[in-house]
């Protein structure tokens, strides 16, 4: 009896033995694992643009004068030589009765100088027919030998200013009759009779839509106010304010996407140019930044992004690095080693999943997007790694792979 009872406490005890190690025994660390794989690999440079035409024409009043009411309003279509808008002269201010009844006469002051000068224009012809009959009889008294030579030049000296003086008279009946015309447009202008005037007429420089219109109304305008805005929103380019150092990435050629520009699908594009100036630019943070524009042109087919016009928002993703086949792991997979002895950096590695264990393995990473990392060297196709690895991954701990 009393050795079965040492057999039965011997068992307990090794139970509680085995027990309690089983219960303070570590447990297997539960990570988040994906597996590394070869396909198609991109990096991209992820921005707000706006869309703007490439050429704008600001047409104005090429001459001071009344506009008369633009009709055109924005979104309309003209061709070009199309017909936006008249010019007439300015009316004469208004003026008191005095004034008007002045006008009026000297309206008659020019008729009645008018009339003068055509009754002086007919004395002179008498006066030139009057001289030349004396010519005409001083010569034929002269060849008679009844008449001296010295009165013969002084009769043809007279006809000769008789003909001078028709001359002067015909030319003030002109005076006059330019001044009768002067004096009627000035009377016209004062009673609100601009005399018929076609004025000038503006023309549309190119074809397109109108954008903006500046002066609805018919009135007064100065020389060079700008009456409306036209452009050919057919011919789009998107400008993106990338910082300076992605915008030495952003080569002329590069590709880019554009997305959430309002449509279905995303658009397809290409950096024309990215200016030489950059300016600064204060962020929402209220941190300076150094920024430059890059224009991108529209390659897709005008009629999927017609409904765009200027000034919309965009998103664009100008594609710096294209890889069709890369490996590639999720960029949460990813970390820095600690820094060597000398200061240099240490590395990149991940944790990789080998036989229930984690193990510590440097890999040499070529780029990163928003999503995945491009392994060059240290891992191989269809390795499982340990993705958002916490502080109780270590080198050679034991880990599960939790179920997703």
């Amino acid at each position: 009896m009393k050795k079965t009872t040492w057999l039965v406490g011997g068992a307990a005890a090794v139970a509680v033995t085995a027990l309690l190690a089983w219960a303070f025994a570590p447990r297997p660390v539960d990570v988040e694992v994906a597996a590394a794989t070869r396909g198609p690999f991109q990096t991209t440079i992820d921005e707000d643009g706006k869309t703007r035409l490439r050429d704008r024409y600001v047409v104005s009043a090429p001459l001071a004068g009344l506009v008369g009411r633009i009709t055109l309003r924005e979104g309309d279509a003209v061709e070009a030589g199309a017909v936006l808008a008249r010019i007439t002269p300015v009316l004469a201010p208004l003026l008191d009765d005095r004034t008007r009844r002045e006008q009026q006469l000297q309206v008659e002051i020019a008729q009645a100088q008018r009339q003068r000068a055509a009754a002086r224009v007919e004395g002179a012809k008498v006066a030139l027919q009057q001289a030349r009959n004396e010519v005409q009889r001083s010569e034929q008294l002269a060849r008679q030998g009844y008449v001296s030579e010295t009165k013969l030049d002084t009769e043809r000296l007279a006809a000769q200013a008789a003909q001078k003086e028709l001359e002067a008279a015909t030319e003030e009946q002109h005076v006059a009759e330019h001044g009768i015309e002067q004096a009627r447009a000035a009377l016209a202008a004062v009673q609100g009779k601009p005399g018929g005037a076609r004025g000038f007429v503006v023309r549309a420089p190119v074809a397109g839509r109108v954008l903006r219109v500046a002066q609805v109304s018919e009135g007064a305008v100065a020389l060079g106010a700008p009456l409306l805005e036209l452009g050919d929103t057919s011919h789009l380019e998107i400008v993106a304010e990338l910082l300076t150092t992605d915008a030495l990435q952003s080569r002329p050629g590069s590709a880019v996407q554009i997305e959430r520009w309002g449509g279905p699908g995303t658009l397809e594009g290409r950096v024309r140019l990215v200016e030489p100036a950059a300016f600064t630019k204060v962020s929402a943070l209220g941190v300076e930044e150094q920024r430059v524009k890059v224009l991108i042109d529209i390659t897709s087919p005008p009629q999927t992004w017609r409904a765009l016009g200027d000034g919309y928002r965009v998103a664009v993703r100008v594609v710096t690095l294209t890889l069709d086949d890369a490996l590639r792991v999720p960029v949460s997979a990813v970390f820095p080693l600690p820094a060597l002895d000398d200061g240099q950096p240490g590395g990149m590695a991940v944790f990789a999943l080998e036989d229930g264990r984690a193990k510590l393995t440097p890999v040499q990473v070529g780029a990163r997007n928003g999503s995945q990392a491009w392994i060059r060297s240290g891992l191989s196709a269809g390795a499982t790694v340990i993705v958002y690895p916490g502080n109780s991954v270590r080198d050679g701990v034991r880990v599960k792979a939790r179920k997703v």
